[in-house]
């Protein structure tokens, strides 16, 4: 049964457009908590708890998500500006129902999202966003007033996730000596992440704290990371970490302004598990993992396999897998032995230990990884085009597969919310790439 309102990541939307709307909104937290109720052990008093990133539109959509969970009969947990992995961590950790995340992640500020964690810190299941539409498709009630939820104010949570964050690093290691660069993107980890690192010893210097609402993820973070580079360089720090605006993507520099990306601190992650002795069995990462990557993690003697783009099938994946490590080139990083969900500052961390323990800086760690180039072209097409019909496309990709055979890949994919067919070709050659990529793209009848 195919989903009318959440897509791989929750809800998302831009703010005043419907789905992003008080009345939507209010319904979705009554439908949510029906489904909670109707799940919960008889006599149970179902919690849960909201955290939001720092748009401005999060108090609107948090006081709409509060009044529909209270006329379900919920009882609401808030715990302010919360990095994404934060909620889910609380969610856990104070044996709630459910978690929910106000934040659009790392788009623009004039967007905004709902999504939802189990209550063991985990993605929800189809079968419970489902069931949360097919309440959504009747009309919303109200419990009788003795049943109404209430709202309580959680004031400790920065600094339970703060501990928990930490309690992911060894022990017997610390980061005295070291100068980092934390750009939070001005978004929910401002007043999070610089303490961590901090009171684990670094010297912090901090940018990207000082939201105002609309200037998250703006020219800042994960997803715009020339200002850290450039902080890196004046101020002349060890590296410089960049989150997104929920923080659970990851970028790094390192002192020379280098840029590591996810797919490169997924192999740093695996090779330092396994000169632990840790038993890996394999890692995870995506149909646009770098193949220079997957060749690299092979060649530590593990599997790797590809799940389809997005950090909900990277997890699935690994749960399926019994696997521990799995990752994105965004920066999406799950090291399921340290927290439930992806979470950019705890991979910050492991990356961290993984250099004190080895004594080596991000570019020794990944010296014999040389990344295979990359083109993404992004072709319009006209409507009712069939690109896995078009015999001539598939000709020319089977034609550049084979000439790229041990050394390239293609990836041809379409877009999920638009009519633009994606075509990625990657090679040790960037010349070749790009040729390849133009090849196949001016086979696809364009706008």
């Amino acid at each position: 049964m195919k989903k009318q309102y959440f897509g791989t990541d929750g809800i998302r939307g831009e703010v005043g457009q419907f789905p992003i709307v008080p009345e939507f909104i209010t319904r979705l937290g009554y439908a949510a908590g029906k489904v909670l109720v109707q799940n919960a052990t008889p006599g149970e008093r179902c919690k849960v708890l909201i955290g939001k990133d720092t748009r401005v539109s999060g108090y609107l959509l948090e006081a709409a998500l509060e009044a529909g969970f209270a006329a379900a009969g919920v009882d609401v947990m808030l715990c302010g500006p919360m990095p994404t992995p934060g909620v889910a961590y609380l969610t856990k950790a104070l044996r709630l129902s459910a978690g929910v995340v106000i934040s659009a992640s790392h788009n623009a500020y004039q967007d905004n999202g709902i999504k939802f964690f189990s209550a063991e810190g985990g993605k929800l299941t189809d079968e419970f966003e489902l069931a949360i539409e097919a309440e959504l498709a009747k009309p919303m009630g109200c419990v009788s007033s003795k049943e109404l939820g209430k709202a309580f104010r959680i004031d400790d949570a920065a600094g339970r996730y703060i501990e928990f964050c930490k309690s992911t690093f060894p022990g017997e290691l610390n980061l005295k000596g070291m100068k980092l660069v934390v750009d939070c993107a001005n978004g929910a980890a401002y007043h999070v992440a610089p303490h961590v690192f901090h009171e684990l010893g670094a010297e912090v210097i901090a940018i990207g704290v000082q939201p105002d609402g609309r200037n998250i993820n703006d020219a800042c973070g994960a997803t715009a990371p020339a200002a850290l580079i450039a902080k890196v360089k004046e101020t002349k720090a060890d590296l410089g970490i960049a989150l997104d605006g929920d923080a659970d993507r990851l970028q790094m520099v390192d002192a020379s302004g280098r840029l590591f990306n996810g797919d490169e601190l997924l192999y740093v992650l695996a090779k330092d598990r396994l000169a632990r002795g840790e038993n890996l069995g394999g890692v995870v990462g995506t149909l646009m993992t770098n193949l220079a990557v997957e060749n690299a993690i092979k060649a530590l003697g593990i599997g790797f396999e590809r799940a389809n783009v997005g950090d909900r099938y990277v997890l699935e994946l690994l749960k399926q897998k019994g696997w521990l490590i799995g990752g994105e080139g965004s920066g999406h990083l799950l090291c399921l032995d340290r927290h439930s969900t992806g979470d950019g500052t705890i991979a910050a961390l492991q990356v961290l230990a993984a250099m004190s323990q080895n004594q080596q800086s991000l570019a020794q760690l990944l010296d014999s990884v040389k990344i295979f180039p990359q083109v993404l072209l992004n072709i319009k097409f006209k409507a009712g085009y069939d690109w896995k019909a078009d015999n001539v496309l598939k000709s020319q990709i089977s034609q550049v597969e084979t000439e790229l055979k041990g050394t390239g890949r293609v990836l041809i994919r379409a877009s999920g919310t638009e009519p633009v067919l994606r075509v990625m070709v990657e090679s040790n050659d960037a010349s070749i790439a790009r040729n390849a990529a133009q090849s196949i793209a001016q086979l696809v009848p364009s706008v």
